[in-house]
């Protein structure tokens, strides 16, 4: 929803994307679409726990259902003790699982993570995998891991290869493995 597609259609559980405005789109994407940055994009002066209610401030929820959801997110990924702490205080590992709970505090359909473990270290890599394995296994978010690291490849359900733009090869993986028996 981001780019028009040069020819062809971009459906997603039953919707024609290649057909909405600009605007629909826009909403689509705050709606049903969370994102994962290699970078992180976290804000330095919000808390862990003001990050992540950042997407939520213009959902239904009451600001205190807000602020439980964005705690609650924060325990799943392992940072219970650091809710009140700025960007600047976590360590790389915890500002990306803080991104990961900012990007599913709206319960997206489907999340596209870019490079999620490229600026971490393997032990830190392999605790971020497993949160998105594991959002993946209890919220059946369609989960998009964008990435160098072919290791990673062995816990996909399906592993697709871009080459210059164009789709090249698919391949389904029927036995996945856990993150943590990934060889770096």
């Amino acid at each position: 929803g981001l780019d028009h597609a040069s020819s062809g259609k971009v459906w997603f559980r039953d919707m024609d994307l290649s057909a909405m405005s600009d605007r629909n789109l826009t909403l689509y994407r705050r709606n049903h679409v969370g994102f994962v940055f290699q970078s992180f994009h976290l804000l330095p002066t919000l808390t862990a726990s003001e990050n992540v209610q950042l997407p939520m401030v213009e959902s239904p929820l009451a600001m205190r259902e807000q602020e439980e959801r964005a705690v609650q997110l924060l325990c799943e990924v392992g940072l219970k003790e650091r809710i009140h702490h700025r960007p600047t205080e976590l360590s790389g590992g915890e500002r990306q699982r803080v991104a990961i709970a900012r990007a599913i505090a709206k319960r997206p359909d489907v999340l596209l993570c870019d490079e999620p473990t490229g600026a971490l270290d393997s032990r830190t890599g392999i605790t971020v995998l497993q949160a998105l394995k594991d959002i993946n296994d209890r919220f059946g978010t369609t989960t998009a891991v964008i990435t160098h690291n072919a290791s990673i490849r062995k816990m996909a359900h399906r592993v697709i290869r871009f080459q210059d733009g164009r789709i090249g090869e698919v391949e389904v993986n029927e036995t996945r493995i856990d993150p943590k028996d990934i060889e770096w």
